[in-house]
């Protein structure tokens, strides 16, 4: 399969199994252990996706590994959407996974209907981020622009004040864009 690729963290080879089983013709699974396992030098770029388990020890129920990851890969890479798993989950955690920047939670065990969907979504909005992070600030000026003139149908004072500057700032934005 040439699809998407995901990072798959997670130390139980079961769970492994079964989500490599659920994605399959949807994305490539890569594995790894733990986060401990990522090496410095890491080939985020070519992923869409990761899945983060929030424990890598039976002992563990907190999640606090799982937390601590998600800033370590948002570091590495901030256009890379996260998708947790737990089966210890409450909205406490979820909360606080979502604060730390992870895209969505899911609990073990997981529907697949709802696993496919998180991980689709997930390597969606990589895709769009990556997309938007390529763009050079002339070019999201321009789309921006472009966008507020096509909602306002054309009135220049309507999408200037949509766009929260003047009407001579936006006149001049459009000649400098050759709008």
């Amino acid at each position: 399969m040439d699809g998407p690729r995901i990072l798959l963290i997670e130390d139980d080879l079961a769970i492994v199994q079964a989500i490599g089983f659920a994605l399959r013709g949807v994305a490539e699974v890569d594995h790894i252990p733990g986060p401990d396992d990522l090496p410095d030098t890491f080939p985020f770029e070519r992923y869409a996706a990761v899945l983060l388990d929030m424990n890598f020890r039976p002992e563990q129920r907190e999640g606090r590994a799982g937390l601590d990851a998600i800033g370590q890969l948002r570091a590495a890479d901030p256009t890379l959407a996260i998708v947790m798993l737990t089966v210890f989950g409450g909205v406490a955690i979820a909360v606080e996974a979502l604060k730390r920047g992870a895209c969505d939670f899911l609990l073990k065990p997981w529907r697949n209907d709802r696993l496919v969907a998180a991980t689709r979504a997930a390597i969606d909005l990589t895709s769009r981020q990556r997309a938007g992070a390529a763009m050079s600030l002339d070019a999201i000026e321009r789309h921006a622009i472009e966008r507020a003139i096509e909602r306002a149908e054309g009135n220049i004072s309507r999408a200037a004040a949509a766009l929260g500057i003047t009407r001579p700032a936006l006149y001049r934005r459009i000649e400098k864009h050759g709008l």
